[in-house]
């Protein structure tokens, strides 16, 4: 190989698949990015065709490198994130999926959660797998596979079919079908697995009805996993290339933004809204619908965190765009919402695919509520930039009960993090400084530090530390009565949108 000068990070999203180039300070060189279809077959279904997810990850690594920007000759490793839940099942034989992925924020299997919690099993699964009963995370998408698509039951009991979050099915094809891992971070989303032993739990996946003969081996977030096989078209280049990093982009995002200590946190604006908290080799157990998992593995070290999630943010926008056509960009969503002091006493709950936390209500749907005739598109763009910081507010008031940690600071990334109206909205509302990165591509840079601290291009974490450039604070500015008064109007609309359905419907 020649003298390695870069690190390549696969940042595999809910709606695209990219790749970016990383020098050793941190910086991008080059990226590429592809997107792929979203699948709707019913109401709060969400499905994604695994092989295009494949190929448009490929393509955009074909792209990237073919910019020139950098020599693939020189790429030390290659790190892996990715939309964490979203739950792949292919025949091992012939590499071909048995249905489409099931997309995190599919709510397809509700009615599998409530029986299970008709059984009582909340506190079970509460204890070892540090998260709620939810249609969110694998454990039931899987059964639901299982029991649903014909034929998929018989190739798990016969040893050959594999289960896969996107990061393990990228692995595997990228290996050569040598190498079926899954990194403690991804592992930890599954409703499977046993944080505090490192290990699936064989009593929840018998009461799933799960083979553990389709479940990957748990593996550290950082370490090498296999090597880039050849004959992969437009790939060529990278062959025996170590892959060496691998954790879910929420995770990532946390490792990017250099939250390596107890009590820091950072918050992601992606497709769905992610506040993570390092706690640190102590695991916290929620009493306020929080969930709690492994942040990342590094050798025999491993790092937790408490997490608060909402299913949709940056989605909002593109509601507004695509459905509503209020907008045609995100930035005249911001240009829209600065020309007006407030939203007009007008709230979105964005309950699209129901709330996450702290409400976890698998039925409410999203709603409007505050119409007066005067309220115009406007206060509509205002609301829904609002909407994104209540959901923040409410995980970051759940996290302060949980950790009685009193934050100063606040991490920021993700697409929708460039929007300086919607960052200072959020500072006003959590009452904190929120710290913006000069690059805000912090999912994949967390993978790429992994990828590369395994294979030595940096060698220990105050290395990355010192990489780690800020762009922008943000002070609160809002008057607390003001800022009490806002958010009192959110938690009324909340009330108006939980509920909505029910499990008998």
């Amino acid at each position: 190989m020649a003298d390695p000068r870069y690190v390549l990070s696969l940042d595999q999203g809910t709606t695209s698949s990219r790749a970016i180039i990383f020098d050793r300070a941190g910086r991008i060189v080059a990226k590429s990015q592809k997107e792929f279809d979203q699948i709707y077959p019913a109401t709060g279904w969400i499905e994604h065709d695994p092989m295009e997810i494949l190929y448009s990850q490929f393509q955009s690594v074909t792209s990237v490198l073919a910019q020139g920007k950098a020599d693939a000759a020189q790429i030390a490793a290659i790190g892996i994130t990715n939309q964490r839940e979203t739950t792949i099942l292919w025949d091992k034989r012939t590499g071909k999926p048995v249905y489409n992925a099931i997309v995190w924020q599919c709510r397809r299997t509700a009615g599998i959660c409530e029986d299970l919690k008709a059984q009582g099993l909340e506190p079970y699964v509460k204890e070892k797998t540090g998260l709620l009963i939810d249609a969110y995370f694998s454990g039931t998408k899987i059964k639901w596979v299982l029991d649903n698509v014909p034929g998929a039951r018989t190739l798990a009991e016969e040893g050959h079919l594999l289960f896969g979050t996107v990061e393990t099915w990228l692995i595997w094809n990228l290996t050569g079908g040598k190498a079926h891992v899954t990194d403690f971070s991804n592992a930890s989303r599954t409703m499977l697995f046993d944080v505090d032993k490192l290990c699936w739990d064989p009593y929840l996946c018998g009461k799933l009805g799960i083979p553990m003969s389709v479940l990957p081996k748990p593996v550290p977030s950082s370490m090498v996993y296999g090597e880039v096989t050849e004959g992969i078209i437009g790939l060529e280049s990278l062959e025996g290339i170590p892959i060496s990093g691998a954790i879910g982009d929420q995770q990532a995002a946390l490792f990017g933004q250099c939250c390596f200590k107890p009590g820091q946190a950072k918050n992601t604006y992606g497709t769905g809204c992610f506040l993570l908290m390092n706690t640190g080799s102590k695991r916290v157990r929620s009493e306020n619908n929080l969930l709690t998992g492994v942040a990342w593995g590094i050798g025999d070290k491993v790092e937790y965190d408490i997490e608060g999630s909402a299913f949709n943010a940056g989605s909002v926008i593109k509601w507004l765009r695509d459905e509503l056509h209020i907008i045609d960009t995100a930035r005249r969503c911001d240009e829209l919402a600065e020309s007006v002091p407030d939203a007009n006493g007008c709230y979105i709950v964005p309950a699209f695919t129901g709330l996450g936390a702290p409400y976890w209500d698998m039925y409410a749907r999203g709603c409007i509520v505050g119409l007066t005739r005067g309220v115009n598109s406007a206060h509509i763009a205002r609301a829904v930039l609002e909407s994104i910081t209540y959901q923040v507010t409410d995980l970051l008031e759940a996290m302060f009960l949980d950790s009685q940690i009193e934050l100063a600071e606040v991490r920021v990334d993700g697409g929708a993090s460039v929007s300086d109206i919607m960052m200072q909205i959020q500072s006003d509302m959590l009452g904190v400084e929120l710290s913006r990165p000069v690059t805000v591509e912090t999912t994949a840079l967390g993978a790429a530090y992994l990828a590369g601290l395994a294979v030595g291009f940096w060698n220990n974490l105050e290395e990355l530390e010192l990489n780690r450039e800020v762009d922008r604070v943000f002070k609160p500015q809002m008057d607390k009565a003001i800022r009490d008064k806002l958010y009192a109007g959110w938690k009324r609309a909340v009330k108006r949108s939980m509920g909505w359905a029910t499990a008998s419907e």
